[in-house]
């Protein structure tokens, strides 16, 4: 599909220069495009599969925190016709029977990830209250496009609150959470849950969520070939996930929530997102549109932030204070 630039489209919004990056977070984006990468296309996609990661995924051992959580799989059913779903379990050690639960979901364009990725945040967080994490390992697009993915995810969902009394989750203190395509993924679910009359989320994490396939904000534009998950590689992603289909009429707001025209009713909401990236405009907009509605939602958008800043770069100052954030939140709407 062809697209223009925010200049081009008739009556679009005029955008000026690109938000500096935060002086703290830029080394570590320049480091990034020191080593490089393969050009990122829906035919690499396979070979980027296949590259080494920056840092290997963590361990069953390095999960567990010396003792602190007690880690196990399991795989439950999934969606009707489809492939179980794998589920990674991470509970506190020695915790009450019934603890608040994480229900995690792995980010990576759609067409990364498993349910090891961004798990350490995740515990991170959850160690700081000893709530349980479960992390689910969905299909990836393009191989599984919608609505696979998303059915993986509330299928894992619907699981864990069944079964909440057997893993020790108090299913009244279940949170979804993802960053980036995972933060997208969470809001459908959400969006899913609620329709379904399924899982009473008590709220949703999103961070940095990836939301809109239409990929024509001002800020998908403004950074445009900078900084991380630019405006060309969101293309790549909600084309392998929708296919034609992307930008078009008709997509469905469990793939794009970004689409969906009610939001009233939903868990309240945590969303964060940089001022140097491109998710930046939707992920304002969702917030705007979530209060419109009638609902909760606490929006930040920090400054100098580009895509996953927390994950490059965690001791920069404005990194932290996102992340304690995070917490902050959790802590206030689940208590401990």
């Amino acid at each position: 599909m062809t697209t223009m630039s925010a200049a081009e489209e008739p009556g679009a919004v005029q955008v000026g220069p690109p938000p500096p990056f935060d002086a703290e977070l830029a080394p570590a984006l320049a480091a990034a495009a020191e080593r490089g990468t393969a050009e990122f296309t829906l035919d690499a996609i396979p070979l980027l599969r296949q590259a080494p990661p920056p840092e290997p995924p963590p361990t069953d051992e390095d999960l567990r925190r010396g003792g602190a959580f007690e880690v196990s799989s399991r795989l439950v059913p999934g969606p009707a016709g489809a492939p179980e779903v794998p589920l990674l379990i991470c509970r506190p050690a020695g915790a009450p029977a019934a603890v608040a639960g994480l229900y995690h979901i792995h980010g990576g364009g759609m067409v990364f990830g498993d349910n090891r990725s961004g798990l350490p945040h995740m515990l991170d967080l959850a160690g700081q209250f000893r709530a349980a994490v479960v992390s689910v390992e969905y299909r990836l697009a393009p191989e599984t496009p919608h609505p696979g993915p998303v059915e993986d995810c509330y299928a894992g969902l619907a699981w864990t609150a069944s079964h909440a009394d057997e893993l020790g989750i108090d299913p009244a203190r279940v949170v979804v959470a993802g960053g980036s395509a995972g933060g997208g993924l969470a809001a459908a679910v959400a969006l899913l849950a609620r329709d379904r009359g399924g899982p009473a989320l008590a709220g949703q994490l999103l961070m940095c969520p990836m939301l809109d396939d239409r990929n024509d904000t001002p800020s998908s534009w403004q950074m445009a070939g900078i900084g991380i998950w630019d405006h060309a590689a969101n293309e790549v992603g909600w084309t392998a996930l929708l296919g034609s289909a992307r930008g078009g009429g008709g997509v469905s707001p469990y793939a794009a929530p970004g689409r969906a025209t009610d939001l009233s009713g939903l868990p309240p909401a945590f969303i964060d997102v940089g001022s140097a990236e491109t998710f930046r405009d939707e992920d304002v907009a969702y917030a705007t549109r979530i209060w419109q509605a009638g609902g909760v939602a606490e929006l930040h958008v920090w400054p100098g932030g580009y895509h996953g800043f927390t994950i490059m770069a965690p001791e920069a100052a404005v990194s932290r204070d996102a992340v304690a954030a995070q917490a902050s939140w959790l802590r206030r709407l689940l208590g401990g």
